[in-house]
């Protein structure tokens, strides 16, 4: 079973707070909050993976200029 703690909610200015316990510092930075009926529920947040990432980025809208292939310099063996 999945280990369980109490934690404290704060207010940090206008926001709410839930302080981590120093030991459970591994999730990272960033979470997702989710509410599931009366339930909150705080998850690390997922990274992308490399396909997800490529698949975020916008096409180039430019051409690449085209290269000058130059001839091999002579090389003396």
């Amino acid at each position: 079973m999945a280990e369980a703690r109490d934690a404290k909610v704060f207010r940090n200015g206008r926001s709410r707070a839930v302080r981590i316990p120093a030991d459970w510092d591994r999730f990272g930075d960033v979470v997702t909050l989710r509410a599931v009926g009366d339930t909150v529920v705080i998850e690390p947040k997922r990274r992308k993976d490399l396909l997800e990432f490529l698949d975020s980025l916008e096409p180039l809208d430019e051409d690449f200029p085209e290269i000058e292939d130059l001839p091999p310099k002579p090389v003396e063996l």
